[in-house]
C-alpha cells in the first residue's frame, strides 16, 4: 500500500500541474485571439490599394511579438509537464519490483504431479465460469483424465446469483423449490428471503396488486409462520400503505438495493454449502492469497539481499514468515491431526470429511477400522454426528 501511495502522490502532481497548465493555456490563447482580432480590425480600416500607416505597422509588430512570447511560454510549460510525467515512471520503478522470480521456486512445476494439479484446478475454474468449451480444450490438450474432473454446478449458481442482482427471482425460486426440504433441514433463511422480495415486488404495483400480493403470501409465506412470524407480520402491515405507495412508506427499506445484495449473497453461500462446493474458485483463492503475500515476500527478500543474509528461506514447503490472509478462508502451511496429534506429511496427508472437519489419513483409517476405500462401512465424524463413508473424504493440499 505504501508503494501505491507513493506512485499516487506523483500522479496527483501530474494532474494538478496539467490542470494549472490547461487553465493558463486557455487564458493565453484568449489573449492571442484578442490581439489577432485587434490586428484584423486595424488592417480592415486601410483601403486595399493603400499601404499600412506607421501606427498600424507598430500594432502588427506588437501583436506578432506578444504572440511569439506567449507561445514560447506555452512550449516551456508543456516541456515541464513531460518532466513531471516521467517522474511517475521513475516512482513505479522505484516502488515496484518487476522481477518476481526471487520469491518463486523454479522446481514447483517441474514434476508431473504438480502440473496435473494445476491443469485440474484451471479446468475446474473454467467450468465454474461457464466456459465449458475452454475447459474441454484444456483437458484435451493437457491429456487430463476427464473422469477425474467433475463439472460443478457453480456456473448455474453464478447465473442465478446474477439474476437476483438484476431483480429476477424466477431462477432462484425455482432452484430453492427443488432443494426446499434440504434447506429447511439446514435451517436456512434463503427461501423466505426470496419470497419476501417477490412479495414486495408485487406490492410495488400499487393498490391494484393487493389481491395478488395476499394470494402470493398465502401460497408461499404461510409455511414460514413458525420461524419468521414477526417478519411476516411486518410484511402484512405493508398492505396498509398501498394507496400511497410502498416507496412512500416506512416499509420502503424492504425493497432497498441492500436487500437484493443480501439475498444474492445468502443464496450463493447456502447453495454452495448445500451442494458441497466451495463458494470461491480454488484458483481465485490461490491467486488472491499470492497477491496478498507477494509484497511481504518481496520486502523480506530485499532485506535478506541488503544484509547478505542466507539460509532463512529454505526449500521446504513453508513460508518463511506469517502472512495475514482473508479471514473467511483459513490457510495453514502445516497441519497437525487433532485426533492423533501428528503433523501431516506426504504419506499421511490431511483429509476433509463431507461435514467439513479435517483429520489425517491415518486417523481416518483407524476410525474406519479398515481400508479407506471400503464403501460398505460408515463412520461417524469425531466432532459432529454426521455419518459418512470413508471414501467420501477428500485430500487437502497444503
Amino acid at each position: 500500500m505504501d508503494s501505491c501511495a507513493a506512485v499516487e502522490k506523483e500522479v496527483d502532481k501530474v494532474i494538478t500541474k496539467f490542470s494549472a497548465i490547461n487553465d493558463h493555456s486557455q487564458r493565453i490563447i484568449g489573449d492571442v485571439i484578442f490581439l489577432i482580432e485587434k490586428l484584423r480590425s486595424s488592417i480592415e480600416e486601410v483601403p486595399a490599394d493603400e499601404q499600412l500607416t506607421p501606427g498600424q505597422v507598430d500594432v502588427l509588430r506588437d501583436a506578432i511579438s506578444k504572440t511569439k512570447d506567449k507561445l514560447q511560454r506555452l512550449t516551456t510549460e508543456h516541456r515541464d509537464l513531460h518532466g513531471t510525467v516521467s517522474k511517475v515512471g521513475k516512482a513505479i520503478d522505484r516502488n515496484f519490483v518487476g522481477d518476481f522470480t526471487a520469491t518463486s521456486r523454479n522446481d514447483v512445476l517441474q514434476t508431473e504431479r504438480n502440473l496435473t494439479l494445476l491443469n485440474k484446478i484451471m479446468a475446474q475454474h473454467f467450468y465454474r465460469q461457464g466456459m465449458d468449451d475452454v475447459a474441454h480444450a484444456l483437458i484435451k490438450e493437457s491429456v487430463l483424465p476427464a473422469e477425474e474432473i467433475t463439472p460443478e454446478p457453480y456456473a448455474e449458481l453464478h447465473r442465478i446469483w446474477e439474476a437476483i442482482h438484476n431483480h429476477d427471482l424466477g431462477p432462484a425460486l425455482e432452484w430453492t423449490a427443488r432443494y426446499s426440504s434440504k434447506l429447511s433441514v439446514r435451517n436456512s433463511s434463503l427461501e423466505f428471503k426470496l419470497h419476501r422480495l417477490a412479495y414486495m415486488q408485487i406490492l410495488n404495483g400499487g393498490i391494484c396488486a393487493q389481491d395478488e400480493a395476499i394470494s402470493y403470501a398465502r401460497d408461499n409465506l404461510a409455511k414460514f409462520v413458525e420461524r419468521f412470524e414477526k417478519e411476516i407480520q411486518i410484511l402484512m402491515g405493508a398492505l396498509i400503505y398501498l394507496p400511497n405507495g410502498i416507496q412512500n412508506s416506512p416499509y420502503k427499506y424492504l425493497t432497498a438495493p441492500e436487500m437484493w445484495i443480501e439475498a444474492a449473497d445468502v443464496f450463493l453461500k447456502d447453495a454452495c454449502t448445500l451442494l458441497g462446493i466451495n463458494k470461491d474458485s480454488p484458483l481465485s483463492v490461490i491467486v488472491n492469497a499470492g497477491c496478498t503475500a507477494l509484497p511481504a515476500l518481496l520486502n523480506l527478500k530485499q532485506v535478506m539481499m541488503s544484509r547478505q543474509v542466507t539460509g532463512i528461506w529454505s526449500g521446504r514447503d513453508e513460508l518463511p514468515i506469517e502472512i495475514d490472509l482473508d479471514p473467511e478462508n483459513r490457510f495453514h502451511s502445516i497441519f497437525a491431526c487433532p485426533i492423533l496429534r501428528q503433523q501431516s506429511s506426504d504419506d499421511n496427508p490431511p483429509m476433509k470429511l463431507i461435514c467439513g472437519h479435517v483429520i489425517s489419513r491415518d486417523a481416518l483409517s483407524k476410525l474406519s477400522n479398515g481400508p479407506i476405500m471400503n464403501n460398505t462401512f460408515r463412520l461417524k465424524c469425531p466432532y459432529c454426528p454426521m455419518e459418512q463413508c470413508p471414501s467420501e473424504a477428500k485430500l487437502i493440499y497444503f
